[in-house]
């Protein structure tokens, strides 16, 4: 989901994040370091290349001077793709220093609309007791949302979307994670 308006946050009840979700936020970020962990040894194995590279073009083959800038290139593009890698987990963290709404009222679905994003199938809002707009986020998925509203009691962050729904997790935040978040996902899933 993607946030897209969010305005009336003085009206909001807000809690802190408790230690077991920020808990398992931080497992998913450490889980992406193990995948960013190719990342970094690219980046030291080119950089050793490109020091290498230099040091013996000055004593012994002026020539290979020219190679430097190629393994020099690869090893910004192992920082990039690292950076790329992590920057969404990191994120991700650091918002759940940001409090997580109460809203006693409604969640309403809608299909897409005019601004919609190609992939999206619709929209996601909590809705105030009065119906006004609490947050709303796009969302994505393989069915376009039906239009529907229904009243409940739900927590949720402007950066993750809703966490639970009249007390019962949406799966946005998992009640347990494996260390590292390794082998959470579904193994009978379906391959695209």
């Amino acid at each position: 989901m993607k946030f897209r308006k969010f305005d009336a946050r003085a009206r909001l009840v807000r809690r802190p994040w408790t230690a077991a979700e920020r808990r398992i936020v931080w497992m998913g970020v450490l889980g992406r370091l193990t995948i960013a962990a190719e990342a970094i040894l690219g980046t030291l194995v080119f950089l050793f290349l490109t020091w290498g590279v230099y040091l013996r073009a000055q004593s012994v083959e002026q020539s290979l001077i020219v190679l430097v800038p190629v393994f020099a290139l690869g090893a910004l593009g192992f920082i990039l793709y690292g950076i790329a890698l992590m920057v969404a987990p990191i994120r991700a963290f650091l918002h759940t220093f940001k409090p997580i709404y109460i809203v006693d009222g409604y969640v309403r679905y809608r299909g897409p609309d005019a601004f919609s994003g190609d992939e999206a199938t619709g929209y996601v809002a909590v809705l105030f007791e009065n119906r006004d707009v609490a947050c709303e986020w796009e969302a994505f998925g393989a069915d376009p949302l039906p239009d529907r509203t229904i009243p409940t009691l739900c927590e949720f962050s402007i950066y993750g979307g809703i966490h639970k729904i009249d007390g019962k997790s949406t799966g946005l935040l998992p009640e347990k994670i494996t260390t590292l978040n390794i082998g959470m996902a579904p193994r009978n899933a379906p391959m695209d």
